[in-house]
């Protein structure tokens, strides 16, 4: 029997080697582009038109820190923002096609900056690499949509 000492060894690394993951990536792609502007995309394109408060709690950022990302944003053509129709002293922030477009030429060049990390992979790996994937993909939109 597995102990949950292990389990929770196992999810420790997984966090620690996405972190990793994601500063190789930054390294390897030497953009400027605040990583902040790729989850705020990530998010809107997933979840669709939110408040600027809801969009804060899920990019773990302050409302104010929103607020001016979200100007900057729209001011890149990247988002658009609304009066919210149910409240009118709240913002809603919706993804352009020119912000999916931007997210979509991101996700290549992170894709290819990283692709050569991985080349030497058997196909045992892959296989493992996709499963990884596959469950953490699962599980992590299961506790997104329950909030």
């Amino acid at each position: 029997m597995i102990s949950l000492v292990t389990h929770d060894r196992d999810i420790e690394t997984l966090i620690v080697a996405a972190h990793a993951l994601t500063r190789v990536a930054a390294l390897e792609t030497r953009s400027e582009t605040p990583s902040a502007q790729w989850r705020t995309l990530t998010i809107l394109r997933d979840r669709g038109p939110l408040r600027v408060g809801e969009l804060a709690q899920l990019s773990r950022v302050t409302q104010p820190g929103m607020t001016r990302l979200v100007g900057q944003m729209a001011d890149l053509g990247l988002i658009e923002r609304s009066t919210d129709a149910s409240d009118s002293r709240a913002t809603v922030v919706t993804v352009t096609p020119l912000g999916l477009e931007a997210l979509a030429t991101w996700l290549v060049q992170l894709t290819a900056a990283l692709a050569p990390h991985f080349e030497d992979l058997t196909a045992q790996e892959w296989d493992a690499l996709r499963t990884t994937a596959a469950v953490l993909s699962r599980k992590t939109a299961a506790v997104e949509l329950a909030r």
